[in-house]
């Protein structure tokens, strides 16, 4: 999948879904994310999905320790 065919919906749809992923699964795997998911999404599209999970649980760390993430974005 080239970067230009990304669009704000494909990248919406898959933030909601891994972060639900995430909820149900809060001892997942990165591997076991991919398992579930992938198939919904384009076959190269698995690296997003893994770093919307790395992100996800970013937000979830900063939220149970109030530790402000060192780029200083809020989120």
């Amino acid at each position: 999948m080239r970067f230009r065919e990304d669009t704000e919906a494909d990248q919406t749809r898959a933030r909601s879904a891994v972060q639900a992923w995430r909820d149900e699964h809060p001892d997942g795997t990165p591997e076991e994310m991919l398992a579930d998911l992938g198939p919904g999404f384009h076959k190269d599209y698995g690296p997003v999905l893994k770093a919307l999970l790395f992100r996800a649980d970013l937000d979830d760390a900063k939220v149970a320790t109030g530790i402000t993430i060192s780029t200083g974005e809020n989120r």
